[in-house]
């Protein structure tokens, strides 16, 4: 890889990413940074020079069918259980405190 051809990021540009990362660099910091951030995009750059033209679209690389059982209730509680320890209960249903006037 050709460092003339590397992508050019200024330390104003390194220190935004940092803060959107929560991280605090100091000046020798944000050139390494730099440097190397530059040197991840001009890879990723290279990545787009490939012919995917006959790669169909995948979301998992490994064919696998999702393991899913029916939704089907199998034990429902009896009423006197569900509202066994609410503060406030009426007629088989909870009692809340409005949210909307």
């Amino acid at each position: 890889m050709l460092i003339d051809a590397l992508v050019k990021l200024t330390a104003e540009q390194v220190n935004k990413v940092a803060a959107l990362a929560r991280l605090t660099l100091g000046a020798d910091e944000s050139e390494r940074m730099a440097a190397d951030l530059a040197r991840i995009l001009d890879y990723v750059a290279k990545l787009d020079e490939l012919d995917t033209s006959g790669v169909e679209p995948t979301s998992h690389v490994v064919a696998m069918a999702a393991p899913l059982r029916a939704d089907v209730v199998t034990s429902k509680p009896a009423v006197a259980d569900a509202l066994a320890n609410a503060p406030q209960s009426d007629d088989g249903y909870f009692v809340v405190p409005p949210i909307i006037e």
